[in-house]
């Protein structure tokens, strides 16, 4: 008797496929209801939608982010092909910004830059995530694959910006509230404003090297696709 040949779904690269089509799919979903909530408030409610946008999306928007961190861990046991240091900075990024800046201080929840950075994150996430999960099913779309290899060329400097203001704003909130400001053993405090301060001047350093790190990507998944297009043809 031969070898037994195990069924498909039995297979751990089939098993795998379907986790990461369901996990891309309930990220889509998540993303997409923000963003379609986000717009039908503001076009029901005019610029006072902007100001209780956290309050009307905020729960979901942090399920997001945090389910987003097993990103990290699908890098690590290699059943995504991604670079890991580049993903932790980015997903560091909208961490800090959501939970230790926003999430932690009320009066920054109002701010209409909350809404602008909402915005961006969840239009490079709804895209992201779409040709992600149709790539786990073999499909491929030449315009999804260009949009989503370019479309982050003008957001993602966008939304550094707005993280950027974003702890600018709450600086003065942060420092009279003293909220996140801990002492530590041995009489050792930190005193959170000073460390936003810090992480303002590392949040550009670290957009170059993210930046840098996406081109190059963009640049051999295009000439990739782009070329095996032209052989098909």
């Amino acid at each position: 008797m031969g070898p037994s040949v195990l069924p498909a779904w039995l297979q751990p690269r089939y098993r795998k496929n379907v986790y990461l089509f369901i996990y891309y799919l309930i990220q889509f979903c998540g993303h997409s209801w923000i963003l379609a909530n986000m717009t039908v408030r503001f076009f029901s409610f005019g610029k006072d939608s902007m100001v209780d946008t956290f309050y009307a999306i905020g729960l979901v928007m942090r399920v997001c982010q945090s389910i987003s961190l097993l990103e990290l861990l699908h890098i690590y046991i290699g059943i995504e092909s991604n670079q890991l240091f580049p993903r932790f900075l980015q997903l560091t990024e909208r961490v800090i910004i959501l939970f230790g800046v926003i999430t932690s201080q009320e009066e920054v929840q109002e701010k209409y830059v909350v809404c602008v950075l909402f915005i961006f994150w969840n239009l490079l996430d709804m895209v992201r995530y779409t040709y992600s999960m149709l790539s786990v099913i073999g499909t491929s779309y030449a315009v999804l694959t260009w949009l989503s290899q370019t479309l982050w060329m003008t957001i993602y400097p966008l939304c550094v910006l707005a993280e950027a203001f974003t702890i600018y704003q709450s600086l003065p909130y942060f420092e009279s509230f003293g909220t996140n400001s801990t002492m530590l053993p041995f009489d050792i405090s930190t005193y959170f404003p000073y460390v936003l301060k810090l992480y303002l001047m590392m949040l550009f350093i670290g957009m170059y090297f993210t930046y840098s790190h996406l081109y190059t990507e963009r640049k051999d998944i295009l000439r990739r696709v782009f070329s095996v297009k032209q052989k098909k043809m």
